[in-house]
């Protein structure tokens, strides 16, 4: 089969398209011929050796896909050849056939088509659990969500509004602005050419924002600590700036703020039942009619190198995808 393979921890134009082995069918395992691809920041990250799982090289990235199911595993009874499915896997997905586990495969509804369900799981569980879950975000209270316009951010605007918070919108630009705006923010933050301390105390009159959903880090990140309400929350789900702000202990105190980590991949195992309540829960919101997943760019497979190069440039908007 194709895909790109990884030999060496690399840069995205070092990656190679190669025909490679299938994967081998284990216990437990749903074997899925890969129509699409998510990219996810984790992948260039995982390239480069420097995220929290390593693979052994060499190895092919890839966090996410949708496909159909090819064959399963005797003691795997959920799924039968045909299923249209999306899936979440620890690497391997840029390819024409990935072997995940079945407790992370999904059947898809019919309405969802291929592209927009390879970009689904990781952006739209992360926001979903991280806002619910971890943050226990509520009704009536205000959400300050960074990177508003990329796969991770557009979605907590999505999921925020449906939970009835109002949504504060940070991006770098009037066009991603614009893009948060159509997904619901109800006010929007240039932090290209605005302050976000200031501009978050204007729009609340002086109050602060309740919680924060942060997955870029950096600069926007220490803002944040001064731009929310005494107790206040913020849920730190990534760092697209290529910056881990350090946190000052004596701020948290003084505020009593909390800071939460938060590694949805880790779930997979930590807690797959609550991802799979998450996921019956998104699918269905999305069956009535209340998602509309945004994917800005596709690119074939033998493209992966630009389609990640694209992802780390930050112009891209929602999710991009790769077809196989």
């Amino acid at each position: 089969m194709w895909a790109i393979v990884c030999r060496d921890w690399c840069e995205p134009d070092q990656l190679e398209l190669d025909d490679v082995p299938v994967p081998v069918l284990t216990a437990g395992g749903v074997r899925i011929a890969v129509r699409a691809a998510g990219l996810n920041f984790a992948d260039s990250l995982m390239i480069r050796g420097e995220y929290q799982v390593k693979p052994q090289l060499p190895f092919s990235p890839g966090l996410e896909i949708s496909g159909d199911v090819l064959d399963v595993a005797p003691d795997v009874s959920r799924f039968q050849p045909g299923d249209r499915v999306m899936a979440v896997v620890p690497y391997g997905g840029f390819a024409e056939e990935v072997v995940a586990r079945a407790t992370d495969v999904f059947l898809i509804p019919e309405l969802l088509d291929y592209v927009s369900a390879a970009g689904f799981p990781i952006a739209y569980g992360t926001s979903h659990v991280g806002l619910r879950d971890k943050l226990k975000l509520q009704a009536g209270e205000t959400l300050l969500v960074h990177g508003a316009a990329g796969g991770v951010g557009l979605t907590a605007v999505e999921i925020a509004k449906k939970m009835g918070a109002t949504v504060i919108a940070t991006a770098g630009g009037a066009d991603k602005l614009k893009i948060a705006k159509s997904y619901g923010a109800d006010h929007l933050i240039d932090y290209k050419t605005e302050d976000i301390r200031a501009r978050v105390k204007m729009l609340t009159a002086g109050r602060g924002v309740d919680a924060v959903y942060d997955p870029v880090g950096g600069d926007v990140f220490t803002a944040s600590l001064r731009a929310t309400v005494q107790g206040g929350r913020i849920l730190v789900v990534g760092f697209a700036s290529g910056t881990v702000a350090p946190v000052p202990a004596n701020l948290l105190l003084v505020k009593n703020l909390s800071v939460i980590g938060f590694y949805w991949g880790a779930y997979r195992t930590l807690d797959p039942a609550l991802l799979a309540d998450s996921f019956e829960e998104l699918l269905a919101w999305y069956a009535a009619g209340a998602l509309k997943p945004h994917i800005s760019h596709c690119f074939d497979l033998a493209d992966a190198a630009k389609a990640m190069a694209m992802l780390q440039s930050r112009k891209a908007t929602g999710k991009i995808v790769l077809k196989v």
